[in-house]
């Protein structure tokens, strides 16, 4: 048995797929950000692995109200041009979502608050996004290796020997190598401490959905 089957003993686990997502975005003052790029890979539960379901990336056009600065650009070497002509994210999350036909789903990201923040902004686009619970691969990292110096994304990467990619900073990278990161702390949560239940995942980690008052269940 490897570490990642004790999971799939659980039913909630075995039939949960996990939405792994990232959204690069722009830094207004006096508002929150607004995303400029979404990446997600969707993770299911297979045999000894996790496997790679459906990968999904897109460009997002701000608002007024949100440009693209030139901090944005340095930061992710996304250019005006890029965005220009691209939609805005109401429906580019509705186009995510809509490939979502096989629930129940548990979002993903690493300091998974600001996901949070843009799935609740945009949630009457992208429902079943908005009505999954979340993990925060920053606060499984800390439950699972308590006394690191550091749970940034680059600093666990460094320590669990992912490659950092070239395009670091990009919604899909980010989404892939934190996809890399959670089935790493899953094995090594099972290992080192026993963990093998979805429940005790959501307890250690978990974060609500970012709607509140949505089920999952009554959307499909």
């Amino acid at each position: 048995m490897t570490d990642l089957d004790r999971y799939l003993s659980d039913p909630a686990f075995a039939n949960t797929s996990l939405v792994v997502l990232d959204f690069e975005g722009t830094t207004p003052a006096n508002h929150p950000s607004e995303p400029i790029e979404v990446g997600a890979v969707v993770l299911r539960p297979s045999a000894a692995s996790m496997t790679c379901a459906r990968r999904y990336e897109a460009l997002i056009q701000p608002p007024a109200h949100a440009p693209l600065t030139a901090a944005d650009t340095r930061q992710t070497g996304i250019t005006a041009t890029m965005l220009a002509d691209r939609p805005a994210a109401g429906p580019v999350l509705a186009a995510l979502d809509a490939l979502l036909t096989e629930p129940p789903y548990v979002t993903v990201a690493h300091h998974a608050p600001i996901e949070a923040g843009i799935l609740r902004r945009y949630a009457s686009a992208c429902p079943a996004l908005a009505a999954a619970p979340m993990l925060d691969t920053l606060r499984l990292a800390k439950a699972c290796r308590p006394r690191l110096a550091s749970y940034n994304l680059d600093a666990l990467l460094t320590h669990y020997e992912i490659t950092i990619p070239a395009d670091r900073h990009r919604a899909l990278a980010d989404a892939e190598v934190t996809a890399r990161l959670v089935v790493r702390l899953l094995a090594e949560g099972a290992n080192r401490h026993g963990w093998s239940q979805l429940a005790q995942l959501r307890s250690l980690a978990g974060r609500p959905p970012p709607a509140a008052g949505t089920a999952q269940g009554e959307l499909f």
